[in-house]
């Protein structure tokens, strides 16, 4: 019964949006590449994702639950990016999120989520390789429900997320990337007195949400207009209990997935098309999900170079 891992917030599969590179280079960036856009250029993209799953693990037992039948989730989500520098770059996104089941009387739910700002800054390039430090936070934009998993968009809790990454591209085009984040999340406020975790009962509407982390590697071809990768990516939480048996989740329970997808991306000039595709092969406390994501931006510059 319970969500997808970018529904939750852990922000290493929230954003699934592209943006552009500067009009010279004109390639995708996110907050997880080694990708910037030149000096005064900015980006705007818009990007529709659906993720959907029929079976989830309870704890590590992967099961059915026909009360709810396939669980959805929807989201458009519009972000810009824009170059400060050429190596200092700055990523903000908002997405509007929508829950379905296609059986049972849960009550679906939708609204604005979360709203984040990325960071970006390449310490270190030489002969291919790099160096990138990126951090990221998020703040919840709506008042939306926390606790009605699966249905609920997010979790509300406010975040602070520290990347590394490291990257080495060929002169062919060829690239490899990895990185790594560790991400501290707040405490949430539920609508009720008390409630149960990890085999406790606690009488307050104050919730302790574990912080989590992630890595991923990703291996691609990046030249001209044509940009395609293929990716694994790993996200858990640092402690949190179980899905009790036939119980709905919960905000404390340690959610774990393994992902792997493929992504592409074609810009022959400024307005530019791109596309996602990924599957949970593992997991613990989650479910199944396979999502698609389909994406449209504009590259623009936002300030005329000064003259000498």
């Amino acid at each position: 019964m319970i969500r997808s891992l970018h529904q939750k917030g852990l922000h290493l599969l929230g954003i699934l949006l592209t943006v552009a590179g500067s009009a010279s280079s004109v390639y995708a960036q996110m907050p997880n590449d080694a990708i910037y856009m030149g000096k005064k250029t900015a980006c705007l993209a818009v990007s529709y994702t659906h993720s959907s799953w029929d079976q989830y693990w309870e704890n590590s037992l992967k099961r059915e639950n026909l009360n709810i039948g396939t669980h959805t989730t929807q989201s458009v989500m519009p972000m810009l990016a824009v170059g400060i520098t050429k190596d200092f770059n700055a990523i903000v996104a908002l997405p509007y999120v929508w829950t379905q089941a296609s059986t049972g009387n849960l009550r679906w739910q939708k609204g604005v989520q979360d709203a984040s700002l990325w960071l970006k800054y390449r310490f270190l390039n030489k002969s291919g390789f790099s160096l990138h430090a990126i951090g990221g936070a998020s703040i919840p934009a709506s008042d939306y429900i926390p606790d009605f998993l699966p249905m609920s968009i997010g979790i509300q809790c406010k975040t602070a997320t520290a990347r590394l990454l490291a990257s080495y591209r060929h002169k062919s085009g060829i690239y490899l990337t990895a990185s790594g984040s560790y991400i501290f999340r707040s405490k949430i406020t539920i609508d009720r007195d008390s409630y149960q975790a990890d085999g406790k009962l606690y009488n307050t509407n104050k919730v302790s949400v574990p912080n989590a982390y992630d890595a991923s590697a990703r291996l691609g071809y990046l030249k001209k207009a044509i940009q395609a990768e293929a990716f694994l990516e790993y996200g858990a939480c640092d402690g949190g209990d179980n899905i009790r048996r036939n119980d709905m989740p919960f905000p404390t329970n340690n959610m774990k997935a393994t992902v792997v997808g493929v992504y592409a991306k074609f810009q022959p000039k400024n307005i530019g098309v791109n596309a996602r595709a990924s599957h949970v092969i593992e997991g613990q406390n989650m479910g199944q999900s396979t999502a698609f994501s389909l994406g449209v931006l504009y590259q623009f510059r936002y300030a005329k170079e000064a003259k000498n």
